[in-house]
């Protein structure tokens, strides 16, 4: 009769590390999705030791996955388990190096969220604010801001009452890496301040404050990008939009439906305040069926 084979260095510290995990009450699906991958690991690397392990033995596992039909996403997760297991090696002081800290992770496709149609947006903007608008005149302004001009959550509190520039219908927008833009903004706009301005000041006087923030909470100080994101999803649920709505999925929805209208991509990308073309492209979901219409419609030889 055959003796079973030992069990090789790294399959044991897996099974102690996965009934630590247990220990910690970690997720039963965090724990089955680590056994998985690190028993392929273990498979993979066989009889070897720790020391003679680095990150060449550790890329050559992850090609091992990809040749066997593996995605990004499960390789990545695959890698994350592989360098969870180093982290707790080496605090029980079996290694002294993390080699998986070595391997870049794989690029994972960067996923769009689902923007919503022109005409939700207008069901959300259009008629009275929800019950649930704790300050209806505040809220309204916030997603006109940022539907209408596409903004980010952060440059949207961080607009000063004296960044607004009402004659020239623009806002002064400080945007990423302390650079300066100017972004217009419409009638929709102009109507929700002039709404606004007032209960602004009323607030204000009823807490004895003098603030330059344009948006404030309800004890007249500045409002945080944590509380707009929480106002914006409130009112996007009551309105009958998505849960997953955020204040990107307005800026998104933005550059979208001004792509949607026929905008030039380079006037978008300055208003949304890329740097880069290719990003707002890519922001914009540039879809091949638009290329092909406006082609289509406007090259020579085309008609």
């Amino acid at each position: 009769m055959s003796s079973k084979p030992s069990r090789t260095a790294v399959e044991k510290s897996v099974d102690q590390f996965l009934r630590v995990l247990r220990e910690r009450n970690s997720s039963p699906h965090t724990i089955k999705a680590y056994a998985g991958d690190l028993g392929n690991f273990s498979a993979y690397i066989g009889s070897r030791s720790w020391r003679s392990i680095d990150h060449v033995a550790i890329r050559g596992f992850l090609s091992h996955l990809y040749e066997k039909g593996l995605g990004k996403t499960s390789v990545a997760r695959s890698l994350a388990a592989v360098r969870s297991l180093y982290r707790w090696l080496a605090q029980e002081g079996v290694v002294e190096q993390n080699p998986a800290k070595l391997v870049s992770t794989p690029k994972l496709p960067k996923k769009l969220p689902r923007v919503p149609t022109i005409e939700e947006m207008n069901t959300v903007l259009d008629g009275q604010m929800p019950e649930v608008a704790s300050f209806p005149e505040r809220d309204r302004l916030m997603l006109e801001l940022l539907y209408g001009c596409g903004i980010r959550n952060s440059e949207l509190i961080g607009i000063n009452l004296d960044d607004i520039r009402l004659s020239a219908e623009a806002i002064l927008i400080r945007g990423k890496g302390k650079k300066e833009r100017y972004v217009p903004f419409g009638d929709s706009v102009k109507s929700a301040l002039a709404s606004y301005l007032p209960a602004r000041q009323r607030t204000l006087a009823e807490h004895r404050k003098n603030v330059p923030a344009l948006l404030i909470n309800q004890r007249g100080g500045r409002l945080t990008t944590r509380s707009v994101g929480r106002i914006i999803k409130k009112i996007a649920v009551a309105k009958g939009l998505s849960p997953d709505v955020h204040p990107h999925t307005l800026r998104h929805a933005f550059g979208t439906h001004m792509l949607e209208e026929g905008a030039d991509l380079r006037a978008i990308q300055e208003m949304l305040g890329h740097e880069r073309l290719s990003t707002t492209q890519r922001y914009t979901q540039l879809s091949m069926k638009h290329v092909l219409a406006v082609y289509d419609q406007t090259h020579p030889r085309a008609k």
